[in-house]
């Protein structure tokens, strides 16, 4: 019985880098488009990066609403939205939660950008986002940082909630001296 055990958590632990392994392939590269989506806000408005091009696009992925990575997360971003904008770029949250516990998040913590609902996981899965853990999906703290052409300029992986923002921001100044 114990081996059987055994045999079970090395096969459970195996799938679980084999989900991890095959979205990490499926993630779009530095120096293509960013994948189109169609998703609703915390307001009930709809986003698509379309209604970014021309514009720097921070577009972050965080797990699930109101945990504590994902809090610290969304008011890092928050507190640090004049130097993102004043750089000029906007900010995007997405996670597979709805757009009213997006909305309830937002309102809590004084969210000043777009909170996006990925319900049907399509977008996580789109820029290779999507993680399952034990039969519960969600999308991995990623972030994105798209051109004003609408191409992936850079990719954070893994990232660190309380660092994030101004990793972002610092390359965000980088990419665009380095344009000029």
């Amino acid at each position: 019985m114990r081996r059987l055990s055994l045999l079970f958590a090395l096969t459970l632990l195996c799938g679980l880098f084999a989900v991890s392994a095959s979205a990490a392939d499926a993630m779009p590269q530095v120096g293509t488009a960013a994948p189109a989506f169609r998703l609703q806000d915390q307001n009930g408005h709809w986003r698509s990066p379309a209604d970014y091009h021309g514009h720097w696009l921070v577009l972050y992925f965080y797990p699930k609403d109101f945990t504590p990575g994902c809090t610290t997360e969304v008011c890092t971003f928050r507190d640090d939205i004049a130097k993102l904008r004043q750089a000029g770029a906007s900010v995007v949250g997405v996670s597979l939660d709805d757009a009213k516990s997006h909305a309830k998040f937002a309102a809590k913590y004084h969210v000043p950008f777009p909170l996006l609902a990925d319900t049907d996981r399509k977008t996580a899965t789109e820029y290779g986002v999507l993680s399952n853990m034990l039969g519960f999906h969600y999308a991995k703290r990623t972030t994105f940082l798209i051109d004003p052409q609408g191409k992936i300029a850079k990719v954070y992986v893994d990232v660190d909630p309380k660092a994030n923002s101004s990793q972002v921001l610092a390359d965000l100044v980088r990419l665009k001296q380095a344009a000029h």
